[in-house]
């Protein structure tokens, strides 16, 4: 079993055919067909149904998958670091909307500045993505605000992110300081795409007190959720650290839910298998001490 081995079974699972697989890694089809029977032959296993001339990946294969990427960019990693040694080193960082948005970007720079070899990239989208993202090697690490059920991914707490429900001045709702959840029935809700943790962690709340809430506004974009809020469109939910500016301006309103505590936890995410480096144990050491403040 080689690193060869392990690109060539990577390209047929991306590529879906022997032979796109083939060309894409200039190297002839029987060349291709031969590794996969190595590999098949070596485990003992089928890593391929082959069914109307189409590949159907075997969850032996999707196993073997899971680890040739690993492998694969951890070996890739070293042939940088040691043949480029002085250049500089990426970093993938993913981070879901409202780290990225509003609390990433200091520590960012700080850590550039403190570690000027070192290039980061920066991938902003919501929980699930980031997750796929992760199990599937596209990333290094990801700051992540909700939940994270994937098991082959480990996390670490670094901050509570407290949320809060609001609405704006047109909302009949509007000057309510505290309420039952049970009188948000009948309410519109503008809400964050599926797949964000902050609709899942909501929705759960609204389904353990039967409170049904039709979706109006479905929103990527915190800003826009802002926008319609403040139109009076219907109930938001936040983090209370992206509307301050607009709750001191009281163009937004706070409302307390009764018994309800809404919060989560914002945590550093990385494969279980990841290798850490020596440039992301360093950002992961500067995530701890500057943590991360709106």
């Amino acid at each position: 079993m080689t690193i060869r081995h392990l690109r060539i079974f990577v390209a047929v699972v991306k590529e879906g055919k022997m032979g796109i697989a083939a060309k894409s890694l200039f190297i002839s089809q029987p060349s291709v067909s031969q590794a996969i029977k190595e590999i098949e032959d070596y485990y003992g296993i089928k890593l391929f149904e082959r069914l109307s001339k189409k590949l159907y990946i075997t969850e032996n294969g999707q196993l073997l998958f899971q680890y040739a990427q690993h492998i694969l960019q951890s070996f890739d990693e070293m042939e940088v670091n040691l043949n480029h040694l002085g250049e500089k080193v990426n970093l993938r960082i993913g981070a879901t909307i409202t780290a990225g948005t509003y609390m990433l970007e200091p520590m960012i720079t700080t850590f550039e500045e403190q570690n000027p070899q070192v290039k980061i990239k920066v991938t902003v989208n919501n929980t699930y993505i980031l997750q796929e993202m992760l199990l599937n090697s596209q990333l290094d690490v990801g700051i992540i605000e909700g939940e994270v059920n994937a098991s082959d991914l480990v996390k670490q707490s670094v901050c509570q992110d407290p949320l809060v429900v609001a609405v704006g001045k047109k909302h009949p709702l509007y000057g309510q300081k505290s309420l039952p959840i049970t009188a948000l029935q009948g309410h519109h809700l503008i809400c964050r795409e599926e797949g964000s943790g902050i609709r899942s962690l909501f929705r759960r709340h609204l389904e353990e007190h039967q409170v049904m809430m039709e979706v109006k506004w479905e929103c990527t974009n915190t800003e826009a959720i802002k926008a319609a809020a403040i139109a009076g469109q219907g109930i938001a939910v936040f983090s209370a650290r992206t509307i301050e500016q607009e709750v001191k301006k009281e163009i937004l309103h706070i409302i307390e839910l009764e018994g309800i505590s809404l919060s989560r936890q914002i945590c550093v995410v990385s494969h279980k298998d990841k290798f850490l480096s020596k440039q992301l144990m360093s950002f992961l050491d500067c995530l701890r001490a500057n943590g991360l403040k709106a």
